[in-house]
């Protein structure tokens, strides 16, 4: 699965009605930035990862006189929120920056946001409702929606085909699937061992909530049944190495194992078929899509932890020019042509847009290269994803934290030294603590 590096899941913050105090860490604010204008020519520092985005804003300078971007491209997003860290502290934070929801409340617990709702709320209506959610703490707007994320299985047609398995309709029949391929040195997905993004997104599909609203107090319950029902199908699969082992710190080789085979299928979004297209070398073609296997006896249900809200835009508070910023996230994220390039899986990072209709870009955000044949077919699977999201997910204030905590811990779970319900059980413990250390009012 592997969502973390080069980066990875969006998901639905489902923060933005809270309408309560003390719910996140005292230093936060929501100032929009120290008020002082810039004289002259406006230039906005820009931080990102994704491919396409220094075309993008190569093209918005070119459209814009009095206000320009200087763009600076970042590793991937773990390596985004170590950088944001540093310049926050030292004052010398940029004014744009790309993130995923995931990471939104923290950072305005920290007080590290603009609010800028009073120069985007305008433009609400362009957007999907849980992607507008994804860039708001408490109602307030701190950046702008750029993408959405669609979920499904992509797997080789041609070891499917050879092996006579069907793709899989349950996690039941992935499992079994893993089983069969397993006999001739084949894996039915990997597992790296940074990323447990992968317990994250099958817990959130079995209905788990890790963080809620309780009052005047987070609730934190990482041992649901939810996550239980998650954690008991990682486990079969690790027990019996039907998974594959290779970090995304080497990404070629992970990508030279899709590509010769050696794992047969992957749970992802369209923007990571942009890798697939751009190292693979062998296997175009042999690809095609379908739905995210369900929990026996489940409706078909798509995790919100890399769909529909995808990645924001934010805009720092110590931005001196904070509505220009706003205006420059809006236009990344409207632009006809900057949506397009975005969206392709060759000019940019095969991402969804996260406008309102996002539908008439399933072409663009997924590869004919990549899937020859079943490219067609493929369009109604990314669409169908679109309409089975969860949206009830709920990011907490020490978010960041609480995943870098849980990135020890799986990998201790990927290469059997520990259970995934030991894990789900230290995340519990220490979640509480850590928010309680923070002055946050917590239940759990």
């Amino acid at each position: 699965m592997n969502f973390t590096s080069p980066r990875r899941r969006f998901a639905h913050a489902a923060v933005a009605g809270l309408a309560l105090t003390g719910l996140l860490s005292a230093c936060g604010g929501s100032d929009s930035g120290d008020g002082t204008k810039s004289s002259g020519p406006v230039t906005l520092p820009f931080w990102g990862w994704a491919n396409g985005q220094e075309a993008v804003a190569k093209a918005f300078n070119a459209s814009h006189k009095d206000v320009k971007l200087k763009y600076t491209k970042v590793t991937d997003q773990l390596t985004m929120q170590k950088q944001l860290t540093n310049a926050v502290k030292a004052g010398n934070a940029p004014c744009l920056v790309q993130n995923t929801a995931e990471y939104v409340t923290s950072w305005v617990s920290q007080g590290a946001l603009a609010d800028i709702s009073q120069y985007v709320s305008s433009s609400r209506d362009k957007f999907n409702a849980g992607s507008w959610a994804s860039a708001q703490v408490q109602g307030k707007s701190y950046g702008v929606p750029t993408s959405s994320a669609p979920d499904f299985t992509i797997y080789r047609t041609d070891i499917f085909g050879k092996y006579g398995i069907k793709p899989p309709v349950t996690w039941d029949d992935f499992i079994a699937a893993g089983q069969v391929l397993k006999k001739h040195g084949i894996k039915i997905t990997n597992y790296a061992g940074e990323d447990p993004s992968t317990l994250e997104v099958l817990a959130m599909q079995a209905g788990a909530h890790w963080y809620a609203i309780d009052g005047n107090s987070w609730k934190v319950d990482f041992q649901d049944a939810g996550s239980l029902k998650a954690a008991k199908v990682i486990q079969e699969i690790i027990d019996n190495d039907l998974d594959s082992k290779l970090s995304f710190a080497d990404y070629a080789a992970v990508q030279r194992n899709y590509d010769n085979g050696g794992t047969a299928t992957r749970q992802i979004s369209t923007w990571q078929m942009a890798g697939m297209v751009q190292n693979f070398t062998g296997s175009f073609g042999k690809w095609a899509l379908s739905p995210w296997p369900t929990y026996r006896g489940e409706a078909a249900k798509t995790p919100a932890g890399t769909n529909l809200t995808g990645s924001v835009t934010l805009v720092t508070k110590q931005c001196k020019d904070v509505e220009q910023a706003a205006e420059a996230a809006l236009w990344m994220s409207t632009d006809a042509d900057a949506v397009k390039t975005m969206a392709s899986p060759t000019t940019g990072n095969g991402v969804m847009p996260a406008l309102a209709d996002s539908h008439a870009y399933v072409g663009e955000a997924i590869s004919d290269k990549l899937l020859g044949k079943n490219y067609q077919p493929a369009q109604r699977v990314v669409t169908d994803s679109l309409n089975t999201t969860t949206r009830d997910w709920t990011f907490g204030p020490d978010w960041t934290a609480m995943f870098t905590e849980m990135q020890a811990g799986w990998a201790k779970v990927v290469d059997k030294e520990e259970k995934v319900t030991d894990l789900l059980a230290h995340m519990q413990d220490w979640t509480v603590k850590d928010l309680k250390s923070r002055g946050i009012s917590v239940k759990g």
